[in-house]
């Protein structure tokens, strides 16, 4: 089983910062990769980003591309959301999600491509 606990949501004006950070605990084999997803109110919840934790690499949706970076914590068992020139479009719960357990087929941009999921964390960016 493992437990991820978001932090570091909040209101900011346009053109803020703001960083969440998703801290991982528990034991499972992985993770294989960890990611963001995204939820406004009234819509469905949307990929945001993820983290290939052996690689190192990531991916973005291209709404957020050159505004928002992943990146791994020191103790590289969780992951921080860097959102940088926020939008109101941005305004969100933001969950952190994490891809672990036996191998199987996991698509990274998909929601069943995770295991386990956080609690999530409400953005708010005001215009």
């Amino acid at each position: 089983q493992v437990h991820l606990e978001e932090s570091g949501g909040g209101s900011v004006q346009a053109g803020g910062s703001l960083r969440l950070s998703c801290a991982a605990s528990g034991r499972a084999v992985g993770p294989y990769h960890m990611g963001w997803f995204r939820q406004a109110s009234g819509k469905e919840r949307e990929f945001v980003g993820a983290l290939r934790w052996n690689s190192g690499s990531t991916v973005y949706t291209d709404s957020v591309k050159g505004r928002f970076t992943i990146s791994r914590d020191s103790a590289k068992t969780g992951v921080f959301l860097q959102m940088n020139s926020l939008k109101p479009e941005d305004t969100a719960v933001y969950y952190c999600a994490g891809a672990y357990g036996a191998p199987r087929l996991r698509t990274i941009g998909a929601m069943g491509g995770y295991d386990y999921w956080g609690q999530g964390t409400p953005v708010t960016v005001s215009s």
